[in-house]
């Protein structure tokens, strides 16, 4: 069994990273906080991104946040009743606004009995510094987790999928983000237009040297009522197959560092809404196969870091 993981996965598990951490079930809760995003108010925003804003399992934000988190938490709390719970601020931009409003909007979730910790999904051009010392202070009292979008180290392909900023910036932030000791996730995505699996592995071994604590890796995917729709029924082009993403994966485990935290490591589409491709809608078809395969190559994380 890979040391890191609790149920003979042969990478780095989340689930084991929790349970090592607090010793005990925790459940991440996916909040709404109704923030914008700086890449909708001055674009059309990412390509592949719907009108939730990479939030389609998050909240309802209609309700207020503490209705959403009590929600959820009345539900898990069915099955398992002493456990603790991570506020997950995921719809959009969750650094887009006022210092007083995402003062207001964490503490009302830290307030709460048996939380421990904060996971904020955002974007490297917005965060602001006043925003940053805030993060360090929060981070002190609790367990801190900032998500940052990058997809591709390629400008490249940042430029094509409308990302809104450059690696530098996502660069520039990260590092400040280290020097004020706060934890740091990234989202990647493979299968994007353009892009040879050595442009998906040159990602991995690029996020390696920076030092990050997490990964999520994801699978393009086609939803509707995006501007990724529009160009793929405009003319189609090719989206991995699951063997394709299965081998890119495990290639990529295998160079990531052991340290990695694997947070995710498939995409997640909403059923109505997805186009293509249809595998995805099997996730743990892809999870058992993507097992199946570190195990058939006697592989596991961080067997190739450094190369």
């Amino acid at each position: 069994m890979f040391k890191y993981s609790l149920d003979n996965k042969r990478y780095h598990t989340f689930n084991y990273f929790l349970k090592n951490k607090f010793g005990q079930k925790v459940f991440k809760v996916s909040l709404n906080g109704d923030f914008s995003c700086p890449n909708k108010v001055d674009g059309n925003g990412c390509i592949f991104c719907s009108k939730k804003g990479s939030g389609d399992f998050a909240g309802d934000k209609s309700d207020d946040l503490l209705t959403q988190f009590e929600n959820i938490k009345i539900v898990m709390e069915r099955k398992w009743s002493d456990s603790l719970y991570i506020g997950y601020f995921q719809a959009n931009t969750n650094t887009y606004a006022p210092l007083y409003e995402l003062r207001e909007k964490y503490e009302t979730i830290l307030d709460n009995k048996d939380v421990v910790g904060l996971f904020i999904a955002t974007r490297s051009d917005a965060i602001e510094d006043e925003v940053l010392d805030y993060l360090e202070e929060l981070s002190k009292r609790t367990f801190l987790v900032v998500e940052l979008g990058l997809q591709s180290m390629h400008d490249k392909t940042l430029k094509y999928i409308n990302r809104g900023h450059d690696l530098k910036s996502f660069e520039d932030m990260v590092i400040k983000l280290r020097q004020h000791k706060i934890n740091v996730v990234v989202h990647i995505i493979n299968g994007l237009p353009q892009e040879t699996k050595e442009d998906m592995l040159d990602t991995v071994k690029y996020l390696n040297n920076l030092g990050i604590d997490g990964i999520k890796i994801h699978m393009l995917y086609v939803s509707k009522n995006t501007m990724l729709a529009d160009v793929y029924e405009s003319k189609p082009f090719k989206l991995l197959t699951k063997d394709e993403y299965i081998d890119i994966v495990c290639d990529q485990l295998e160079l990531l560092d052991e340290l990695v935290v694997i947070h995710r490591i498939t995409g997640d589409p909403v059923r109505e809404d997805l186009i293509e491709p249809m595998w995805l809608l099997k996730k743990f078809v892809v999870l058992n196969d993507i097992d199946k395969e570190m195990k058939r190559r006697g592989s596991y994380q961080g067997k190739k870091t450094g190369l």
